[in-house]
Parts: C-alpha cells; sequence; structure tokens
C-alpha cells in the first residue's frame, strides 16, 4: 500500500473497504498490529511529539479520519482515496468479523457503556463472539492488561481512551495484550453504546461532522483552533518543500 506523508505522519491511501480487507487478511493469518486513526488535531500534535509521530507511523494501518487530513493531501498534491472514519471503519470490520464467527473485546469508556455497546452489537451481529468489556478508568495500565487477557485471545481489541493515550497504550502494550489487532477508536463505544448520536449523514456526507459535534459539545471550541493552524502548517509545508 501507499503512503502519504502529511507533516511527517505517513497516511495509507486506501478506501474503508480496502482497509476492513487488509485488516481481515491480518486477523486470519494472526498477524499482530494495531490501527490508528489520525484526525487534523492529532497530526499537528505529532509535530512537536517525536514519539507519537513514531508510533503512528508504526501502526499496521493510519487511517485518515478527518476531512481536514483528507483537504491537506490535496493541498500537498497526494491526494488521498477518500476519508476513512474510524468508526465507519470499525462497523464494517465488526461485520466482516461476524461472517467467520470473530472475537472482538471491547475496552475503554465510562463504566457500563463498553457492556451497553457490547449488548447492541451482538443483536445487531449475532455470529460475533465477544470476548468481554473493559471500562477505561485504571491506576495502572497492567491492571487494564491483566483484565483484557483474562478473557483469552481476541482476534480485534478496541481500545477507546482517547488520543493519543489510546495510541500510546497500543503501542506499548501490543506484544503484551492476547489479541491480533487492536484498533484506537476514542470515543466508538458511547455511540455503539446508544448514548452519543454521530452526526446525521448530512454533515458527514459534506465534511461538517466537525460542526456538529461542535454544536453538540462547545467545549471542544478550544480544540477545534488545532483545525486552522493546521491547515496553515500544511500550506507553509507546500510552499517550502519541507516537512513542518
Amino acid at each position: 500500500m501507499d503512503r502519504i506523508s502529511i507533516l511527517g505522519v505517513q497516511f495509507d491511501a486506501i478506501t474503508k473497504t480496502e482497509a476492513v480487507q487488509h485488516a481481515m487478511a491480518n486477523i486470519r493469518q494472526g498477524r499482530k498490529g494495531y490501527v490508528v486513526t489520525p484526525n487534523s488535531e492529532i497530526v499537528y500534535m505529532a509535530r512537536s511529539d517525536a514519539q507519537l509521530k513514531k508510533l503512528l507511523n508504526a501502526a499496521s494501518l493510519v487511517l485518515p479520519d478527518g476531512i481536514g487530513v483528507v483537504h491537506a493531501a490535496k493541498i500537498l498534491n497526494k491526494p488521498l482515496k477518500e476519508k476513512v472514519a474510524g468508526i465507519e471503519f470499525a462497523a464494517d470490520l465488526i461485520a466482516e468479523m461476524a461472517k467467520e464467527g470473530r472475537s472482538l473485546f471491547l475496552f475503554g469508556a465510562k463504566p457500563g457503556v463498553a457492556e451497553k455497546a457490547a449488548e447492541n452489537l451482538k443483536k445487531k451481529h449475532p455470529g460475533l463472539v465477544i470476548t468481554g468489556c473493559r471500562d477505561g478508568y485504571f491506576k495502572d495500565d497492567a491492571e487494564a492488561i491483566k483484565d483484557i487477557n483474562a478473557a483469552g485471545h481476541s482476534d480485534v481489541i478496541l481500545v477507546c481512551l482517547g488520543a493519543p493515550k489510546q495510541e500510546f497504550f497500543m503501542h506499548t502494550h501490543l506484544n503484551e495484550l492476547n489479541g491480533t489487532l487492536l484498533c484506537g477508536l476514542g470515543g466508538s463505544l458511547d455511540v455503539y453504546a446508544g448514548i452519543v448520536e454521530r452526526a446525521p449523514d448530512f454533515y458527514v456526507d459534506h465534511g461538517l461532522e466537525w460542526f456538529y459535534r461542535l454544536k453538540k459539545e462547545p467545549w471542544r471550541a478550544k480544540r477545534m483552533t488545532a483545525l486552522p493552524k493546521f491547515l496553515l502548517t500544511v500550506m507553509k509545508s507546500k510552499i517550502t518543500g519541507k516537512e513542518q
């Protein structure tokens, strides 16, 4: 697969369907790895965090989760095939896993959320095996790893701790966890549990999902300032010909 560098983060130039196929191939072959879905904010953060940038680029799949990343690729004349939202990638991956009776562990969110998400996913995908659930509140990583591994082997572990905590957790503990593929998916468990409503199709289709989330959660306003800074940095990168 081709990778496109945006401010030093190497994104896979891939469609959602291709990403799911790649992930399923890894699962079938038992090839351990992890999936990251950086948006503009995370890419901008990685500019000043060499370790974050390194672990993002070490992922099995680096998916462009955000219209800002897609626009940046166009500005740099390195177009990506499409935006691949992490929650949509995971939904399609879970559907494929269910067809083969594959196993899934849900890790993250507030107490009780993962269990509700598991209940909903099982109703939608009867062939799916849920090995266990664990909330995202723990004193140290060893405690969480012990609980996850106690469930036995899982083909996929959804790690929903929020970025960049989940990315550091996956990279650091990949070989300690009894799972094949780890997927960092932020607040996806809240959506699967029905606690948080995803943006309507109009917002998603027009690249305005960020605006919908901002209307629902005004506290995100400060975080959203990373987007214009990100795009300005990308334009500067294009002019200078150097990764910023």
